[in-house]
């Protein structure tokens, strides 16, 4: 079904109240900083309830009903995190994010009404951080934000700290340099996206050990619920189409393994 455009979610802000996290059931800390939070979906009921549990937790949400809506929002706001449907009026949220990224980096959540791998895997090869299929739970798709605005800012308070920057990871024809973020193979650049790199750093640090699903998204998500273990696999894959099926061992039943390649 073709959806229709609602010409009143162009642009409609959300201030934030006083969060309760505990009649939400949260158990995760809130943030301390102001947080701006731009929603670009094209559901009036979709984008209401999002922008209205955003509210809850004290942060300042926008909406943005059209692709090209959200575009102009994200250049004008500069949010910390963006929610963004893949079906969209006008461009679609796979364009959107193209051209968010390429104008600032920023996290972004991607939503999509279809488990289908392949759309998932193109959201996160065009910069999207994490997806969630519809229709989801608001405590999941808050707890997932706050992952995604956690790893922002530990990574700001590294290089502002100024710490010796850990060593890169060398496995063969694989280089991981984790105080740039950037990974070659073969001498040849790898674009990863941030959840990417985070992902198989994890993983590289610790090689030929098997790491569970859940292991893995406590450590790269800051999410402790199994029912996200589809998010796991879904970058995995992505993973392996970009540097190779043979570094990432799968562990049926159990989770992931990096094998270093062997050196010729």
């Amino acid at each position: 079904m073709r959806r229709v455009w609602n010409p009143c979610l162009m642009a409609t802000s959300y201030p934030a109240t006083t969060p309760d996290h505990a009649a939400h059931g949260l158990r995760t800390e809130p943030l301390t900083t102001a947080v701006t939070v731009l929603v670009v979906e094209d559901e009036p009921d979709i984008a209401t309830a999002i922008a209205h549990r955003l509210a809850a937790e004290g942060w300042t949400a926008e909406v943005a009903g059209d692709g090209l809506s959200g575009v102009e929002a994200a250049a004008r706001l500069r949010p910390d995190v963006v929610i963004l449907d893949v079906m969209l009026p006008g461009i679609d949220g796979l364009e959107v994010c193209r051209r968010i990224q390429a104008e600032r980096p920023v996290p972004v959540l991607m939503l999509t009404a279809r488990d289908d791998e392949t759309d998932i895997l193109v959201g996160l090869g065009v910069g999207a951080d994490d997806y969630m299929t519809k229709p989801f739970s608001m405590r999941e798709l808050v707890a997932r934000t706050k992952s995604l605005l956690r790893r922002v800012s530990r990574a700001g308070q590294i290089a502002e700290a100024g710490t010796t920057p850990p060593p890169a990871i060398v496995a063969g024809d694989v280089q991981i340099d984790r105080a740039q973020r950037r990974v070659s193979r073969a001498g040849e650049t790898v674009h990863l996206t941030p959840t990417e790199f985070d992902l198989l750093v994890t993983l590289a640090v610790t090689p030929r050990t098997v790491l569970t699903r859940e292991k893995l998204l406590a450590d790269v998500w800051d999410w402790v619920d199994a029912s996200g273990t589809r998010t796991v696999d879904s970058h995995i894959k992505a993973l392996r189409r970009k540097l190779g099926a043979d570094l990432i061992r799968t562990v049926h039943g159990v989770g992931y393994a990096f094998e270093p390649p062997v050196d010729p």
